[in-house]
């Protein structure tokens, strides 16, 4: 007994363990006769075409027995190697569409879209000034009276009267848009703020309530929009060229090509 009690540790420390035993029971009673079950394993795969294909393959290498449990393991491998590479993409297309436009960290140093602009209207002031010299010349071919039956002069005058021709058929069927939009008259707009109405959505639809008439116009429904990640090619073969296994692999050569 001295032994015992040397070596009992719990009462020296002055611990009662039946004490302890009866208030974790009090503390974890939900827990006390509940019976725990594991979930059924359902593989991510077909089992029975998936067996056929590792039968296909095995026979290749001289096996004849395939059991149930490496077609799940394939299974739930592939479910695993899907999600990985979901997971990978989809980061790779949120960094492709992440804008820095309002970081106050990142400062814009090009903007490609205002330089594509700037070299339109710089095309369309040069084709401006071509069509108002080849009008010009067009105008002195039409003009001069040479006595001298020279083709190209008669090619020019010809050009010139097809031009002044086309000029008169724009600017009468632009009077005729103009008479008829003032003949129109203004266009009316929908009153959208009628006494009785409810406006949904901005739309203009109305809807008629007593008790709600008083209200004026209710504040648009707003509805929860789930955000999509779209992903394209690109991102699928800059993430197989990342990685170790796929950089050199025929399906990222096939993706290439595309």
């Amino acid at each position: 007994r001295d032994d015992d009690d040397i070596n009992d540790v719990a009462s020296m420390a002055g611990v009662n363990l039946n004490e302890e035993s009866a208030r974790i029971l009090a503390t974890n009673s939900d827990l006390v006769g509940t019976q725990i079950q594991s979930c059924k394993d359902e593989p991510f795969l077909a089992a029975i075409p998936l067996h056929k294909r590792i039968l296909e393959t095995a026979k290749k290498l001289g096996i004849t027995d395939v059991p149930a449990e490496v077609v799940t393991f394939i299974s739930h491998a592939t479910q695993n190697r899907l999600r990985t590479v979901i997971e990978k993409v989809t980061v790779i297309t949120q960094h492709r569409m992440e804008s820095y436009k309002d970081d106050e960290w990142y400062e814009q140093a090009t903007d490609v879209r205002s330089q594509l602009k700037f070299f339109e209207q710089l095309e369309r002031l040069e084709k401006q000034r071509k069509d108002e010299q080849e009008r010009e010349i067009l105008l002195k071919a039409a003009k001069s009276r040479s006595r001298q039956e020279d083709p190209e002069q008669a090619r020019l005058k010809q050009k010139a009267k097809e031009m002044q021709q086309q000029e008169l058929a724009q600017m009468r069927q632009r009077d005729a848009n103009l008479t008829a939009l003032a003949a129109i008259g203004p266009r009316k707009k929908r009153k959208l703020d009628a006494p009785g109405l409810l406006t949904i959505g901005g739309e203009g639809g109305g809807v008629c309530g007593g008790s709600q008439a008083g209200l004026g116009t209710a504040s648009p429904r707003q509805y929860p929009r789930q955000k999509i990640t779209r992903v394209n090619l690109r991102d699928f073969i800059f993430y197989m060229e990342q990685e170790r296994e796929m950089s050199h692999s025929l399906l990222l050569y096939r993706a290439l090509l595309k």
